[in-house]
């Protein structure tokens, strides 16, 4: 059993507000008012939260985002990028009508069971993350109206933008427990 000694202690890298992550000068999200429009917005608040599971696991070695939460969970800040490239291609999958995708990890957690700490898993991932976000991002850019109902399950496509913001936004604040677990940086 850990004793509290053995816990890293909590800290943040800014100066300005200390429950922030970064200053506000440092903050890649800050880009000025926001936007106009719903699509436009819902992109903003996609892409936000993007960047910010980035930041999560911003300086850490492929052990450090391979480590587990807590027994008996398989989840980890590499198993979360794993799990985010899984998701983006049911999405694309649910807006083309086609045949699905093949599943990139297996079926059930193979995402969070097979995320092990080598940095060519690590870089695989994000390769794999960054590619399916593209063909969903591209995909969508067809279908700018947000009533439009797509795939043979007709979601729209404002429904389809509004859960990858819900599941991001989720699997972040997991981000925030699992990254202060590893080293005890907290923020926003």
């Amino acid at each position: 059993m850990k004793r509290m000694s053995d816990r890293p202690a909590r800290w943040s890298r800014a100066t300005t507000y200390p429950d922030m992550w970064v200053d506000p000068d440092e903050d890649p999200r800050d880009e000025g008012p926001s936007p106009d429009g719903e699509l436009a917005t819902l992109q903003d608040f996609l892409t936000n939260y993007r960047i910010t599971l980035r930041m999560k696991c911003e300086g850490l070695d492929a052990e450090q985002l391979a480590r587990r939460s807590v027994p008996p969970s398989t989840m980890s800040l590499l198993g979360l990028i794993r799990h985010l490239a899984e998701a983006e291609r049911d999405w694309l999958n649910w807006i083309s009508g086609a045949d699905p995708l093949p599943k990139l990890y297996g079926e059930s957690d193979a995402d969070f069971d097979g995320a092990v700490g080598e940095q060519a898993e690590v870089d695989a991932a994000y390769t794999a993350l960054e590619r399916e976000q593209a063909a969903t991002d591209a995909a969508l850019a067809e279908h700018p109206d947000l009533g439009e109902r797509l795939g043979k399950d007709r979601i729209s496509v404002r429904e389809l933008m509004v859960h990858r913001i819900e599941e991001y936004a989720r699997h972040c604040g997991h981000a925030d427990l699992l990254r202060e677990r590893i080293d005890g940086r907290v923020g926003q």
